[in-house]
C-alpha cells in the first residue's frame, strides 16, 4: 500500500529536522517498519505494507510536531517503541527533579511506569532494551533521594542468573557483579 501526505504549513526548518542528518531519522523509521519512505520537499510517499505505512505516517506527524528544533536520534528510537503520540511537552508529564532538567517521561508508556514506581513500592518493569526501563527507574531513586523521601539507595543484582553462572567467572565478587550494576552506575 502506498501512503501520501503532504505536511502543511510547509516549514523547510521543520522538515530538515524530521528528516535528520542525511534523512538518518527516515532511515531509522524505513528500517523500524519494513517501508520504504520517499519525499519531495513537503510532499511524502510511504510504501509498505498497510499497518506499518500507516505506523510510519503516523510516527512522522509525531514528529513533525515536535520539529521546531533539531531531534535527536534517541527521540525517534522512543517514537517508534511508543504508541506514536510523542509530544514535545507533554502536560501532566511527571517531571523528575536530577541534574538533568529535561529528564520526563517521552512516551505514554514510559509516564506510566514513572506513575507505577511513585505510587508503588516494588515496581517491575519489563520490556525490550533500549525504552529506558533502567534510567528511568534509577533516576527516580535519585529524584527520591534529592526530596530526602529515602535515605539511601540499595543496588542489587539479579537473583535469577543470566545464562552464565556467577561462580565461574575470574576474579573476586566485585569483578563478578559489576557486569550487573554497570548499568545502574552509568545512570547515575
Amino acid at each position: 500500500m502506498i501512503l501520501r501526505h503532504t505536511f502543511a504549513p510547509p516549514n523547510n526548518t521543520r522538515l530538515g529536522h524530521l528528516c535528520g542528518p542525511l534523512d538518518a531519522h527516515l532511515r531509522r523509521i524505513e528500517e523500524a517498519l519494513a517501508v520504504k519512505i520517499a519525499h519531495r520537499h513537503e510532499q511524502f510517499k510511504i510504501d509498505g505494507p498497510k499497518v506499518n505505512a500507516q505506523r510510519a505516517m503516523d510516527v512522522l506527524q509525531a514528529l513533525y510536531e515536535i520539529a521546531q528544533r533539531p531531534i535527536d536520534a534517541a527521540v525517534v528510537q522512543l517514537t517508534l517503541a511508543g504508541d506514536g503520540s510523542m509530544d514535545g511537552d507533554v502536560d501532566g508529564a511527571v517531571t523528575l527533579a536530577t541534574r538533568r532538567a529535561d529528564l520526563r517521561a517521552r512516551t505514554p508508556t514510559q509516564g506510566l511506569y514513572l506513575d507505577n514506581i511513585a505510587k508503588h513500592d516494588i515496581t517491575f518493569g519489563i520490556g525490550p532494551a533500549g525504552t529506558g526501563k533502567t534510567y528511568l527507574a534509577v533516576a527516580c531513586a535519585v529524584d527520591a533521594l534529592e526530596r530526602s523521601a529515602v535515605q539511601r539507595i540499595v543496588l542489587t543484582r539479579p537473583a535469577v542468573e543470566a545464562g552464565e553462572r556467577l561462580g565461574f567467572l575470574p576474579g573476586d565478587l566485585t569483578q563478578k557483579v559489576d557486569p550487573y550494576l554497570r548499568p545502574l552506575y552509568d545512570a547515575l
